[in-house]
């Protein structure tokens, strides 16, 4: 696509896509309703997605490194497409990656993003803490404060984290803080809390609707200490930034933000592949299901609602594919093209997987058929990473050049 205009995926491309889908119908998709029935992270396939290179920071290096944009939603799709609990077990780490890379130096990066992954003997898991009890879509109200102690050169965490993806049992986690609270988002900083770190506790697992394989837990830091060089970025750009924003000047690097402008594509193929899923069962379901003694799809209601499922589909991955593409190719977002890409896909994905509900019927809505999981596994796309509400404000705010509250 760099080249000139295009939409044929390269022979690269469609081999990745073809071995990541092969391991999500193999391995993850025969697993997807024992982890989901457990309410357990299913480390033994975390494992095995290390033992096979898809799960280390070589692979996500490499697949970042794909001039296209292409290369991380390829594999996305095609890991949610197997089941979305395990994808985000394996995936939820590309998160925490994404605060270090975006936000570090390339120190920084060299030691802590590899600590993300571990190894497939001993396969380890990141998170990336943002949300708060209190400030949720509004990141310009969290509460969590760092303050620096000069005599030691540490960083002293304090305050609450809630809905974190691996939240506790990461060893890794990135911390975004407020280090002025008086500039909002302006005075934020993240920090790496390095594994074993004294003073980081996190709550039992949160029980879920959806994604229940992946660990979800609210984050405490009670006077966390950790070394200068756990600030991302180091201390110099952040005095930089705060002396911009105290003078009023445009205040680049803000840390949630940034890393949500990198990934809103990224959790948009994930939504997907869950929305692919459900179409694809139903597809099947209602060329073999008979009433009246033909197929129900050779009924007008049940073909129109499969054909709509399938063009909305294709419609939000051409969003995404774009954004991907725009985000690598430094190409501005000048009307929230990221946003449109993970709005759009998250609403397709919760409206898809409830037609796919729809047309099984009775059978749709027991465990007997994955349609009830891939429903419930949809709805916290229209959530998380900014919730639909949050996505219009966005563009809405980027079309009109206006704030718009």
């Amino acid at each position: 696509m760099s080249g000139g205009f295009g939409l044929d995926l390269s022979d690269e491309q469609r081999q990745l896509r073809s071995w990541v889908h092969g391991f999500a119908a193999d391995v993850v998709r025969p697993a997807a309703p024992d982890w989901d029935e457990r309410e357990q992270t299913p480390w033994p396939i975390i494992q095995e997605a290390a033992k096979i290179g898809l799960y280390d920071f070589d692979a996500l290096a490499t697949l970042w490194a794909d001039p296209t944009g292409l290369s991380l939603p390829l594999v996305s799709e095609e890991l949610f497409w197997g089941d979305a609990g395990i994808g985000m077990s394996i995936m939820g780490t590309t998160l925490g990656v994404a605060g270090i890379v975006s936000a570090g130096t390339p120190e920084q990066i060299g030691e802590w993003a590899p600590q993300c992954f571990g190894d497939a003997s001993d396969p380890k898991v990141a998170a990336f803490c943002v949300s708060e009890p209190g400030a949720g879509s509004d990141v310009s109200a969290l509460r969590v404060r760092a303050r620096h102690d000069p005599a030691t050169d540490e960083w002293i965490l304090s305050g609450q984290k809630a809905w974190i993806t691996n939240g506790g049992i990461a060893a890794v986690h990135v911390v975004v803080a407020s280090v002025d609270p008086e500039l909002g988002s302006r005075g934020q900083a993240a920090f790496v809390v390095p594994p074993g770190t004294p003073g980081l506790t996190a709550s039992r697992k949160i029980r879920k609707l959806g994604l229940r394989a992946s660990h979800t837990a609210d984050v405490f830091l009670d006077d966390v200490r950790v070394p200068g060089r756990c600030l991302l970025g180091g201390r110099e750009r952040l005095d930089e930034r705060l002396a911009a924003a105290r003078a009023g000047r445009r205040a680049s690097g803000q840390a949630a933000l940034a890393t949500f402008e990198v990934t809103r594509p990224i959790v948009g193929a994930q939504a997907i592949g869950i929305a692919r899923a459900a179409y694809e069962y139903a597809l099947d379901y209602a060329r073999g299901r008979e009433q009246f003694g033909r197929p129900i799809i050779t009924n007008q209601a049940i073909a129109f609602a499969l054909a709509d499922m399938r063009m909305e589909i294709d419609a939000a991955r051409l969003l995404i594919w774009r954004a991907a593409w725009m985000g690598h190719s430094g190409r501005p977002f000048e009307a929230g093209e990221g946003s449109m890409s993970k709005l759009k896909a998250s609403e397709v994905a919760v409206w898809a997987t409830e037609k796919a509900v729809q047309i099984l019927g009775g059978a749709g809505y027991s465990r007997d058929h994955p349609v009830e999981r891939m429903f419930r596994d949809s709805k916290i796309y229209t959530i998380f990473e900014g919730t639909s509400e949050i996505q219009r404000l966005v563009i809405a705010r980027a079309i009109s050049g206006l704030h718009i509250a």
